[in-house]
């Protein structure tokens, strides 16, 4: 099925960035494949952030405002960036980020698909906005102090939004995984293939295109300078904007070859269409990879710095020949060895037509579609449970809590009895039991419910990843076994998975990428949980909750009787997993605000409470109980 997608570049559109390039392409190859493609940027233009704007508040009323007509890609200019360093991220003012909020909360997107989500810029704001599956790419090659040594864990707490991660190119992926773990697809730019003209008969041509730093061009006009005099040849530095370049001098001798050109002398890809050899000779300030890629999609033979990404584009060395960054000596030798054996570089432009279909941006748009797909297989299909929902329509509503703990869990110190009253006093009709790594609780509770039912659960703590919650289970599950051993124990007694608390740093979890190993196990998730430190982590259990399209659940995760009632899921009555999970599925969450610091205090009070002699009652002792029992009379 087509996916909407919203691209995301940090850059100013009018900027010709290499980002910038890349999402261009990216989404024209989508468009034409009958995705819906949005793409979100900063802008230079006044009207074209008026134009962006008016149609993110057409969302209003029309969910389909931002995007363009069929097999067209749409731009949605959300504010002016402000640069702060020249090759650097751009910072995004306040009106920016609204924007991209309003943009996201209203949309109905698939995918919202993040160039360079470092923090401050558009990629950033978008997904920390996102409510939809998340994709981020990674293109530069070079560190970003910042972001990797003063900002790193916040940085990393916003990487841990991304559903998929790549890299374009081997060696952006080795940096980038050095400080944010995770595993990162390596999907090259593409380029488009260009039709190779016929030599007019001329000297050979090379041509140079001055995206990367001032200092390459210098260090290629160094070069020329040390070719011998008896070879035939001709040279074009070709200039976005021949009225930004520096002051070119060149030698009597070189005046008549060496000749700056822009845009009204060609484009760049009708120059390296004519070109047999292309030179990107970067020391690493500012590379432009695309451009090795532009020039091999032309037929040009590139002769290059041996950087990573450069290395890569070559095929380290297959496809063109290399040379040490700095190096004039050996650029210079190396274009001297291609000016005088014209074999070597036929030899050449066979092995670059055929590479020519790895080079394709088709073969890009491949790549990502596969990855998109693999995403989105992981959506939950609520189609599965319709049959149950026909067989719960004529039941009565009950309120359930999902989580909680009696004193068979070792940080509690609620008697079964205690809670049992307290949860028919609150008008519960049912309750999961979930103590840690402990059925008899739940066991107990079951054996003495009166007019309530009991799911008899336990909250296991994992060896890896923080507790998971197992419903519907009869026997104990040990601690200490793996997610994915502990999952498959709750399958085995035809249990059902729970997620609690997934994103709450305060207790032992998962982490995002881990979660995601399992997501398509998962059963249910608790999307509010009274007892998190803060609100931003059921927020975040929410959003995920809804873009797998994961049933949710909320539970009290009540240690103290008091507890109870702080939230209630309003559901039709079941009877099993599956009548549960399908009446969860259309249920309600009913909030209550609850004091979480009188909470935790009655749960210190009560644990430590000193144990009385045997034949004092239970009651008598226990404060929660006291309260329960004043709050009946």
């Amino acid at each position: 099925m087509p996916f909407s997608i919203a691209q995301v570049t940090p850059w100013p559109w009018e900027q010709h960035h290499e980002v910038n390039r890349f999402v261009e392409r990216l989404a024209d190859e989508l468009c034409a494949r009958g995705h819906r493609v949005v793409v979100v940027a900063p802008s230079d233009s006044r009207e074209l952030v008026r134009e962006g704007r008016a149609k993110v508040k057409a969302l209003r009323s029309d969910p389909d405002a931002v995007f363009a007509e069929p097999g067209c890609a749409s731009i949605i200019a959300v504010g002016q960036s402000l640069p702060f360093r020249r090759g650097g991220s751009v910072s995004v003012p306040l009106d920016v980020s609204r924007t991209i909020e309003e943009l996201l909360d209203r949309a109905e997107l698939d995918f919202v698909h993040v160039h360079e989500p470092f923090a401050p810029s558009a990629s950033s704001a978008a997904l920390r906005h996102s409510r939809a599956l998340n994709v981020g790419t990674f293109h530069a090659t070079t560190e970003r102090f910042v972001s990797t040594q003063v900002a790193r864990r916040m940085v990393e707490l916003l990487f841990g939004r991304l559903d998929g991660r790549t890299a374009s190119f081997a060696a952006t992926r080795d940096l980038v995984a050095r400080y944010f773990a995770g595993h990162y697809d390596v999907i090259r730019p593409g380029a488009d293939l260009l039709h190779r003209r016929e030599s007019d008969g001329g000297p050979p041509e090379i041509v140079f295109s001055a995206e990367e730093e001032r200092g390459a061009m210098r260090l290629f006009l160094r070069a020329l300078r040390r070719l011998p005099t008896d070879l035939d040849w001709r040279a074009t530095v070709w200039l976005r904007d021949p009225g930004s370049a520096p002051a070119v001098s060149l030698p009597r001798r070189l005046r008549d070859r060496v000749r700056l050109a822009g845009p009204g002398e060609g484009s760049e890809a009708q120059h390296l269409a004519r070109a047999r050899i292309a030179v990107a000779a970067s020391a690493g300030a500012a590379p432009a990879p695309q451009l090795v890629l532009r020039a091999l999609a032309g037929g040009a033979v590139p002769v290059v710095a041996r950087l990573p990404q450069y290395e890569e584009a070559v095929r380290d060395g297959e496809l063109g020949p290399l040379f040490e960054p700095r190096d004039a000596l050996t650029l210079a030798a190396q274009l001297e060895r291609l000016l005088s054996e014209p074999e070597l570089v036929r030899e050449y432009e066979r092995r670059i037509e055929r590479a020519h279909p790895e080079i394709a941006w088709s073969r890009a748009a491949d790549e990502f579609e596969a990855l998109y797909r693999r995403i989105a297989a992981r959506r939950h299909d609520g189609r599965a449970l319709a049959h149950v929902a026909k067989r719960l329509s004529g039941r009565d509503f009950i309120h359930v809590d999902l989580h909680m703990h009696t004193d068979h869990s070792p940080d509690c110190a609620t008697p079964v009895g205690t809670l049992l009253d307290a949860a028919k006093a609150v008008g519960l009709g049912a309750i999961a039991i979930t103590d840690h790594n402990e059925i008899s609780g739940a066991l107990e509770a079951r054996a003495r419910a009166d007019g309530i039912k009991v799911i008899v659960a336990e909250e296991v703590k994992t060896a890896d990843q923080g507790e998971v919650i197992g419903l519907f289970i009869e026997e104990k599950i040990p601690r200490g076994m793996t997610l994915q051993e502990t999952i498959a124990e709750i399958r085995r007694q035809g249990g059902l998975v729970y997620v609690p608390h997934p994103f709450d740093r305060m207790h032992s979890v998962p982490d995002y990428e881990h979660l995601l190993d399992v997501v398509e196990d998962i059963d249910a998730i608790e999307v509010f949980n009274p007892r998190v430190a803060f609100s931003a982590f059921n927020e975040e259990a929410a959003r995920f909750a809804a873009k797998y399209r994961i049933v949710a659940g909320a539970g009290s995760d009540s240690h103290v009787a008091q507890g109870l009632g702080s939230v209630k899921i309003r559901m039709r009555d079941f009877e099993g997993p599956e009548e549960f999970l399908g009446s969860l599925r259309d249920a309600d969450i009913v909030r209550k605000r609850q004091s979480l610091l009188y909470v935790q205090a009655l749960k210190f009070i009560q644990t430590k409470t000193p144990a009385r002699p045997r034949g004092s009652s239970t009651r008598r002792r226990d404060p929660a109980a006291r309260a329960t029992k004043r709050s009946k009379r």
